[in-house]
């Protein structure tokens, strides 16, 4: 009798999961970042302008998102996040 090879039991199968936990991760960090430097500003008793939420809620780059995070502990301005990219 011959083996039945289920396709998600295959390498390639597993692959394709792998991958998509790990975007998933990535996506899932990103969102983080982007809904925690706001945050930090407000906690701070600094005012969010729409068009600074607007400009890092559209970013999609992690290590952008990690700069801009970093700055926000210590800006007194929204305007300072993108200061000098």
């Amino acid at each position: 009798m011959m083996a039945i090879q289920y396709f998600w039991r295959h390498p390639l199968a597993e692959q394709v999961r792998a991958e998509g936990r790990e975007q998933g991760r990535e996506e899932g960090r990103i969102e983080v970042r982007r809904e925690m430097i706001p945050r930090i500003l407000e906690w701070r008793g600094i005012p969010v302008a729409d068009g600074t939420r607007e400009r890092v809620t559209a970013c999609t780059d992690l290590g952008q998102l990690e700069v801009w995070a970093q700055r926000a502990v210590h800006a007194t301005d929204p305007a300072e996040l993108f200061g000098t990219e």
